[in-house]
């Protein structure tokens, strides 16, 4: 199953610098994450500091899980805003 994540950086709280001391073990373990699968894309928001995850994972549950282990979630410096069940698109079923 598939799941769109919400994230948002929590800029009012925490300073660049220290979004910058975590930066590059956020961006490891978001490629950890994609070379596992877990994470089948990932964008920066256009509409707020933070980032949109695609995520496959069995349940929400494990979504919220894998999403977890990143360095800044688990730091309290993001914000897990939306978690989004995707249903596949009935339009592209066969018609019968």
């Amino acid at each position: 199953m598939q799941f769109m994540v919400l994230l948002r950086r929590l800029s009012e709280r925490f300073s660049d610098a220290e979004f910058a001391a975590l930066a590059e073990a956020e961006a490891e373990r978001a490629r950890t994450l994609y070379s596992e699968g877990v994470v089948r894309q990932i964008w920066s928001r256009g509409d707020a500091p933070g980032a949109c995850l695609l995520i496959e994972a069995p349940d929400e549950a494990a979504a919220r899980a894998s999403v977890g282990t990143l360095p800044f979630l688990a730091a309290g410096m993001l914000e897990l805003e939306r978690v989004v069940p995707l249903k596949p698109y009935r339009g592209f079923a066969p018609r019968g």
